[in-house]
């Protein structure tokens, strides 16, 4: 049963087939071994996101575009091929035993959350520009 709701703004439930077709793209490229668990369009006054979560409690957000803004896979690590390659090399160099567990993008930034704890901001130039620990 297709279960879908909708009130104005807010959330809607949807199937994976009805997310935008870059985000299903994104989803069988990297992620067909998945089940979703829950796949859901928030819409706000000027925005709307696409949120998958997998039975495995990892989750993808992606905005209207189907682009995806972040994943976050705790259980595993985020796939090494949609990490930029600056972002990659930094991190292999820099701490060799961590994974990343969860990247986050924008227009001007990219966040990393290593398995270390430790959160590593990059501009849009791949330089670092903020650690936590």
């Amino acid at each position: 049963r297709d279960v879908e709701r909708s009130r104005g703004l807010g959330d809607v439930y949807k199937r994976q087939n009805q997310l935008p077709a870059k985000a299903q793209t994104f989803l069988n490229t990297y992620f067909k071994d998945h089940k979703v668990a829950l796949a859901k369009q928030e819409t706000e006054l000027f925005y709307k996101s696409y949120d998958v979560v997998f039975t495995n409690g990892e989750k993808v957000e992606f905005d209207k575009a189907g682009e995806w803004t972040e994943v976050k896979c705790q259980q595993s690590e985020v796939p090494a091929q949609i990490i930029p390659e600056a972002i990659r090399t930094y991190v292999k160099t820099n701490y060799p035993d961590v994974k990343i567990l969860q990247i986050e993008r924008d227009k001007k930034e990219y966040e990393v959350k290593l398995s270390n704890r430790w959160e590593i901001k990059f501009d849009s130039k791949m330089r670092v520009i903020d650690i936590d620990d």
